[in-house]
């Protein structure tokens, strides 16, 4: 994982990704491969977090004590902080509180002044002040489910796109110069097919898959399928996201299933963290092995219609 040339655009500026995510630990979960490669090409990574974890629970056992649950904000905040090292990134936070994730039927209301109850454009705008300072040329965000139905990940969702939109509009009420993001893409590396590509190589190993359940439970979805468009190849990174994740000490169980199956088995069996373009204004050619596949000639200052959205 030696440094390599550093990767640039037309006018000769670094190439800057932003990942916008929901809860300090979900930049380590999803896309972190992908984030250290990409910093270890001489790409600008910018993770904006948009609350600070505070109403999340406490996962690894080894942690759950009175006492970190009652510093559970300056605990996650230190986490991240430790994270953030460890993928070499630049990070903010949007400033939100954290919705939680509501249990019982029915859903009793969300918490007022909670992020999933932010106005989408107020959260939208400010967010684009910071796209606007940044200027990424790719976007990651979640899909319009959230990637799982938790508030603030479908949020994150309405808030990001919004977001691109206010960034590139010359007459939005957004500090900074407008800024269009050529590339926009949604997270899709829990998906289906690479489960069952996990689930086959444990039971080729006489290891026991931590898939299994959820695979019986998990219907077959061609929908889902075709939506992936983009496969990042970066498996020699999952020592370093994970312990990205592991950084995340209140949020993961260093023995639980995040780390069930061995880098090895991962490596080979799915060599790729995942994605769909959702928006593009440049051209390109599906399926992609890079989220700045097309950008070769994109121009900084360039307002396109999008070529591609779904």
């Amino acid at each position: 994982m030696s440094q390599i040339s550093r990767r640039v655009d037309a006018a000769g500026e670094p190439l800057r990704l932003m990942a916008v995510h929901a809860h300090p630990d979900d930049e380590s979960s999803k896309g972190a491969a992908t984030v250290a490669k990409y910093v270890a090409e001489g790409v600008r990574v910018l993770v904006v977090t948009c609350t600070g974890g505070e109403r999340g629970d406490i996962l690894n056992p080894n942690m759950d004590t009175p006492e970190n649950w009652a510093n559970i904000t300056a605990l996650r905040s230190a986490e991240m902080d430790a994270a953030r090292a460890i993928l070499g990134v630049e990070q903010r936070w949007l400033g939100y509180v954290d919705s939680g994730l509501p249990q019982g039927d029915p859903l009793p209301p969300l918490p007022d002044g909670c992020f999933a109850l932010a106005d989408v454009d107020e959260a939208g705008a400010a967010l684009a002040a910071i796209m606007r300072d940044f200027r990424p040329h790719v976007v990651t965000t979640y899909d319009e489910n959230g990637g799982y139905p938790h508030p603030d990940h479908i949020q994150n969702h309405k808030v990001t796109m919004r977001a691109v939109d206010l960034a590139a509009d010359a007459d939005a009420d957004v500090e900074g110069t407008p800024w269009p993001v050529a590339k926009v893409y949604y997270h899709m590396t829990f998906h289906r097919e690479r489960a069952v590509a996990l689930d086959a190589a444990m039971h080729e190993h006489g290891l026991e898959s931590p898939y299994r359940e959820r695979l019986a439970d998990w219907p077959e979805d061609p929908s889902q399928a075709e939506r992936l468009t983009t496969f990042v190849p970066c498996s020699d990174y999952y020592p370093l996201r994970d312990d990205a994740l592991r950084a995340h000490a209140t949020q993961v169980d260093p023995d639980g299933f995040w780390f069930a199956v061995p880098l090895s088995v991962q490596q080979k069996a799915w060599p790729t963290e995942d994605y769909q373009l959702a928006k593009s204004r440049v051209a390109t050619s599906l399926p992609e092995e890079d989220l700045f596949a097309g950008l070769d000639a994109h121009s900084p200052d360039r307002v396109d219609a999008w070529f591609y959205s779904i």
